[in-house]
């Protein structure tokens, strides 16, 4: 086997084309992750504690989410149920990406879903939209970096958050939500896009004004799924055009 083509280099150029995928996210992520970082203290958790809880659930909302009701008296199960109101949407991304990994072995899997946050869903569906594959190594190589830097940037959030500015008022929190809408503009040349985003919006603002968050991120995901599962098959997202 040439060197050109030998396993060890394709490996390495696919880490490194998953790499370069996760360098908008990390800049995109990184004020949300200092402000998670800040609010966590504020709300009582050590730096120790903001950044374990960022090691571990790995999921900026529902972060946010946790640290607004772990200070209220409310039962622990109130708690869990919000969270996972807020993440499951990557219920419907495990399901779509687990197509796309059938070859990967169990344990991989494991450790996929586990980084299968919204920019990895988004890129694998591309990936795959433009005739690539998901494999292991690509998707590794764009989530270990994000990742890693999500949990430190958290953990300097926390550690200095009497020194951070007020990241509302200087506008970069809202670098997150741009590059999420980027995302979903990218799909805009599947069938019926506009119309699922168009009824997931109004389900999701609808939600928001009489349910509240952070029901109206599920509810709004609801609305737009059941949308796609009314079309015939060949109008579905991803399907046949």
């Amino acid at each position: 086997m040439s060197i050109e083509h030998s396993p060890n280099r394709t490996t390495r150029r696919d880490m490194i084309a998953g790499a370069r995928l996760g360098v908008p996210v990390i800049f995109a992520s990184a004020p949300f992750a200092i402000l998670f970082g800040a609010l966590a203290v504020d709300n009582g958790l050590s730096v120790g504690e903001a950044t374990l809880m960022s090691a571990a659930i790995y999921g900026g909302a529902s972060q946010m989410v946790g640290i607004e009701l772990f200070g209220h008296k409310i039962a622990p199960w109130l708690v869990v149920f919000s969270i996972f109101a807020v993440n499951f949407r990557h219920v419907l991304y495990s399901a779509a990406v687990g197509r796309r990994i059938g070859h990967w072995s169990f344990i991989e899997k494991a450790v996929g879903f586990f980084f299968l946050v919204d920019p990895q869903y988004a890129e694998a569906e591309r990936r795959i939209e433009h005739g690539g594959s998901v494999g292991f190594a690509w998707y590794m190589g764009m989530a270990l970096p994000i990742y890693v830097c999500w949990v430190v940037e958290s953990g300097l959030g926390a550690a200095f958050s009497r020194l951070l500015p007020d990241t509302k008022a200087l506008g970069i929190d809202f670098l997150l939500p741009i590059y999420f809408l980027g995302l979903v503009m990218g799909f805009r040349t599947r069938s019926f896009w506009f119309p699922v985003v168009a009824v997931s919006a109004v389900a999701s603002i609808v939600a928001f004004k009489f349910v509240g968050s952070p029901w109206h991120v599920s509810l709004g995901a609801a609305a737009g799924v059941a949308l796609a599962a009314s079309m015939p098959p060949s109008s579905r997202p991803g399907g046949r055009r």
